[in-house]
C-alpha cells in the first residue's frame, strides 16, 4: 500500500471521528453526488441544470444556500454564478433564493480549520488531508455556514455551476439554429447569435436540459470578469437602508399565536416547580407549556407573552457547572499547572538559562448578542412542518425538528431567512428546539416564538474563557524563544455535544491563531490545556483565535520590547510566510510606521493568521483629558483574491470595530451559575464617537481564495494593547481593558 493511500485513509478516519463520532464513510460514499434538490418539485416548464440554477418562463433563480448573517454571502454566491452564467443581478427576471436545506449544498471547506495542520503548510500530508476532509464533508452532506468558509467553499463550484448551464444553453441554441457553438456568445441571460438576435435562456431551457453536461468547463480568467473583483452594490443594501427587508423576526402568518420562553437562568439547569396562575391571569395569555429547561407562554401578542413570562413563579435547579466566576479562573490556573493536553508546536529547545519571567494573560467569556434576538415562526400539522428561521446548519436543524415533532425528515421544511447578526449565535439550535416543542403542542396553529433580550443573553453559549502563561528568551536585540501555554474549555466538544456529534482528540481552537503563527523563532513551543466543567461555550466570531491570538501577539510584543527591537521590524525579521509578511509590510507603509507622533500618542502592531487569512493591524491611540482615544487603525489582509472590494472593506472595518469594542468593554461573568450581563448596557461595544478611522488594504498574493468575515477580529485586541503600552508604558494582559484604563 502506498504512503499516499495510507494518509488518505487515515485522514478520512480521523476526520470522520472528529465530525461524526465514529461514522465509517466508504469510498463509494466519498465519491457520490447528492441528488439535485430543485428537481424534487419543479414547477411546470421549469428546468434545473444543477442545484444552484432554476430557469422557467417566470425568470432565472440563483440559489445561495450559505446563510446570510449580515456578511453579504447571499449576494456573493449569486455573483459567482452570474459571472459565468452571463446574467446581471439587476435584471428583473433574475432572483436569488436561499434554496432548501439539502446535502447537495454541503460545505466542503468547513472541516479544514479543524485539521491538525497549519494553513501555511502546503506539504503532501497536509494537502492530502485537506482533500480528504473536503470529500468527507461532501459525503456527509453537511450544509453549514461558519468558520469564514463560505467563500472558499463557493468560489469554484458556483462558477462551475454557472458555466455548466451557460454551455448547455449555448449548445441548445446551436442545435436549434444549426450553428457552431464557437459562433455564439452569451449576455444578460440570452444567447447572442452571429446576426445579433438574442435568444432568452427561458426559450432554450427545455432543449438545453436534454444536453449532456460538459465534462470539462473552462472558467473565465479574472481579467474577463464583469462583476467579480469590481465594486458591487449588495442585493440587500437598498432594502436594509430603507427598512424594508424582512428578517426572520419580522415574519407573520394568518392565525398565528405568539410565544416566548422563560428558562432556568442557569444554563442547562432544570425547572423544579412553578406557579403559572399569575401568568394565566394576564389578559391575552392563553397557555403555559413545558419546554426544555423551562416554560413557554402563549399569547395574542409578543408583548403580552413577555408580560406573562415575567409573572411566572419558578423554582430553578442548580447550574451543571461551576457556579462562581472566581472558580472558573481558578480552574484555568490549575489546568496550566498540569501537563498539557497537547503540544501543538515544538521547535528547537527552550534555553536553560533564565529568560523573560512568565507573564499571565486572561480573556473573559463574551456574549454573541446580535441585534436580532432569537426567534422562529413554525407551523406544525399532522403531515408537515414548516419553520421560518435563520440557521447556520439548516439540515441539522431539520433533523432536530423532525425528532421533536415525530414527523419524517422529508416532511420538515426549513425556510432560511436573512439574519440580523449572528457571530456564531445561530450555529446553535435553542430557539429551534423550543419552537418545535411549542409548535408540536399546538399542532395546526402557526406559532411565532420571540426571546426577550434578557433571555437571549442569559442562554447564550458564550465565547470561551481562556488563560495563558508565556515566557521566552531574547539575545543580541532579537527574540530567540517563546513558550506559550493556553488553557480553555473545548469549544468544539461543547458545541458538537449539543449537536449530537462526538469530538475526538485535542481541540485546535484552544491554540488557534497562536500555534500557527508564521514566525521563524529558533525555539517555539505552544501547548493547549483542556479545562472541563466550566460554562457551556460556542463558536464566537474568530473562535479560538480571538483569545489565543491576543495571547501570542501580546507575549511576542513584550519579548520584542525586552530585546530593545522595533515591534514591526522584528516581526518582519521573524516572519517566514510571504502573504503574512506582505501584510506586515503593507500596514507599515499605510501607517507610516516609525514617523513622529504627538506626545502621549502611541502605535501598536499585531498580526494573526486565522482561517488561512493573515491580517496585520496597526492601532494608534492618543491620551486626552477624557481618557485614551483610539484614533486610527490600518489593516492589511491577504485573501488570495478580493471578489467584492466594497464588501471586503466593510467586513474588515466591521471586524476591527467588533474586536476593539469587545476588548475594551465586554465580559460575561457568572454568579450562582447565572450570567450577570443581561442587556447591552452591561455588554457594550464601541460607541460611534469612540470609533476610529479605519484604513483597509486587500492583498492578493496568497495561493488560495480565503474568507474575511472573522480574520480581522483577532489582531485588534493585541494591536490596541500594544499601542496602549507604547503611549502609556502600561501593559494590559487582561480583557476588558476598560477595567484597567479609562477610554474617551
Amino acid at each position: 500500500m502506498s504512503k499516499a493511500t495510507r494518509l488518505t485513509r487515515r485522514a478520512v478516519i480521523v476526520g470522520s471521528l472528529a465530525v461524526t463520532g465514529g461514522l465509517a464513510v466508504g469510498i463509494y460514499a466519498l465519491n457520490r453526488d447528492w441528488p439535485n434538490p430543485l428537481e424534487e418539485d419543479l414547477p411546470e416548464g421549469a428546468v434545473s441544470f444543477n442545484p444552484w440554477i432554476l430557469i422557467s418562463e417566470a425568470g432565472i433563480t440563483l440559489m445561495a444556500p450559505h446563510t446570510d448573517l449580515g456578511q453579504g454571502i447571499r449576494h456573493l454566491q449569486a455573483a459567482l454564478i452570474a459571472e459565468e452564467l452571463d446574467v446581471d443581478l439587476d435584471q428583473p427576471e433574475v432572483t436569488v433564493a436561499p434554496g432548501p436545506a439539502a446535502p447537495a449544498y454541503a460545505n466542503r471547506a468547513l472541516a479544514a480549520e479543524g485539521l491538525p495542520f497549519m494553513s501555511q503548510d502546503q506539504g503532501t500530508v497536509a494537502t492530502i488531508a485537506r482533500g480528504a476532509s473536503a470529500r468527507l464533508m461532501g459525503a456527509l452532506g453537511l450544509q453549514g455556514t461558519g468558520g469564514s468558509s463560505s467563500t472558499p467553499d463557493s468560489y469554484v463550484k458556483l462558477r462551475e455551476a454557472g458555466a455548466m448551464a451557460r454551455e448547455m444553453l449555448k449548445a441548445a441554441a446551436a442545435y436549434r439554429e444549426n450553428l457552431a457553438m464557437a459562433d455564439l456568445r452569451t449576455e444578460r441571460g440570452a444567447v447572442i447569435l452571429p446576426d445579433g438576435r438574442a435568444l432568452p435562456y427561458a426559450e432554450l431551457a427545455q432543449t438545453a436540459a436534454r444536453e449532456l453536461p460538459p465534462r470539462e468547463i473552462p472558467l473565465r480568467d479574472p481579467t474577463q470578469w464583469r462583476l467579480l473583483g469590481r465594486p458591487m452594490q449588495r442585493l440587500d443594501i437598498l432594502a436594509k437602508s430603507t427598512g424594508t427587508l424582512d428578517y426572520g423576526i419580522d415574519l407573520t402568518q394568518d392565525g398565528m399565536v405568539h410565544a416566548t420562553v422563560k428558562l432556568n437562568p442557569r444554563p442547562g439547569g432544570d425547572l423544579l416547580s412553578h406557579d403559572d396562575s399569575a401568568a394565566l391571569a394576564v389578559p391575552g395569555v392563553s397557555r403555559v407549556l413545558p419546554v426544555s429547561n423551562g416554560l413557554a407562554v402563549v399569547a395574542d401578542s409578543t408583548w403580552t407573552a413577555f408580560n406573562g413570562a415575567e409573572a411566572l413563579v419558578c423554582d430553578w435547579g442548580p447550574a451543571p457547572f461551576l457556579p462562581e466566576q472566581a472558580d472558573h479562573w481558578a480552574a484555568l490556573a490549575t489546568a496550566l499547572e498540569g501537563p498539557p493536553e497537547k503540544v501543538w508546536r515544538d521547535i528547537g529547545a527552550q534555553p536553560d538559562r533564565p529568560g523573560v519571567s512568565p507573564r499571565e494573560y486572561r480573556a473573559p467569556y463574551l456574549a454573541h448578542a446580535p441585534l436580532e434576538p432569537l426567534s422562529a415562526l413554525i407551523h406544525v400539522t399532522e403531515a408537515r412542518c414548516d419553520i421560518w428561521v435563520s440557521s447556520q446548519f439548516p439540515g441539522l436543524a431539520e433533523q432536530k425538528v423532525a425528532a421533536i415533532t415525530g414527523l419524517p425528515r422529508e416532511a420538515v421544511h426549513l425556510h432560511n431567512q436573512y439574519s440580523g447578526g449572528s457571530f456564531g449565535h445561530r450555529l446553535e439550535f435553542e430557539n429551534i428546539i423550543r419552537a418545535a416543542e411549542i409548535g408540536t403542542a399546538l399542532r395546526g396553529t402557526p406559532v411565532k416564538l420571540t426571546y426577550t433580550r434578557e433571555e437571549d443573553m442569559a442562554h447564550d453559549f458564550p465565547r470561551q474563557i481562556a488563560m495563558a502563561r508565556a515566557s521566552g528568551q531574547v539575545a543580541d536585540g532579537q527574540v530567540t524563544a517563546l513558550d506559550l501555554a493556553i488553557a480553555a474549555p473545548s469549544v468544539t466538544a461543547s458545541q458538537m455535544g449539543r449537536i449530537g456529534f462526538a469530538s475526538a482528540g485535542a481541540d485546535s481552537q484552544t491554540v488557534a491563531g497562536a500555534w500557527s503563527m508564521p514566525y521563524a523563532l529558533p525555539a517555539l513551543r505552544v501547548a493547549g490545556h483542556a479545562v472541563a466543567d466550566l460554562a457551556p461555550v460556542s463558536s464566537w466570531r474568530s473562535v479560538g483565535a480571538s483569545t489565543a491570538g491576543f495571547f501570542a501577539e501580546s507575549a511576542l510584543d513584550e519579548l520584542i520590547h525586552e530585546a530593545g527591537a522595533d515591534p514591526l521590524a522584528e516581526r518582519l525579521r521573524l516572519c517566514d510566510y510571504a502573504p503574512a509578511r506582505a501584510c506586515l509590510e503593507a500596514v507599515g507603509d499605510m501607517s507610516d510606521w516609525g514617523s513622529p507622533l504627538p506626545e502621549g500618542a502611541g502605535r501598536g502592531v499585531a498580526m494573526v493568521l486565522s482561517f488561512g487569512t493573515p491580517v496585520a493591524e496597526v492601532v494608534e491611540v492618543h491620551q486626552t483629558d477624557a481618557g485614551l482615544r483610539i484614533a486610527k487603525v490600518w489593516v492589511a489582509a491577504d485573501v488570495g483574491r478580493v471578489l467584492d472590494p466594497v464588501n471586503f472593506e466593510n467586513l474588515v472595518q466591521g471586524g476591527v470595530i467588533w474586536g476593539l469594542g469587545h476588548a475594551v468593554n465586554c465580559e460575561v461573568t457568572y454568579a450562582d451559575g447565572i450570567a450577570e450581563p443581561t442587556n447591552y448596557y452591561a455588554h457594550a461595544g464601541l460607541r460611534m464617537p469612540q470609533a476610529p478611522e479605519i484604513f483597509v488594504r486587500g492583498l492578493e498574493t496568497g495561493a488560495e481564495v480565503r474568507g474575511i468575515g472573522e480574520p480581522p477580529v483577532p489582531p485588534a485586541a493585541p494591536a490596541l494593547a500594544n499601542a496602549i503600552f507604547a503611549a502609556t508604558g502600561q501593559r494590559l494582559r487582561e480583557m476588558p481593558f476598560a477595567n484597567f484604563i479609562d477610554f474617551a
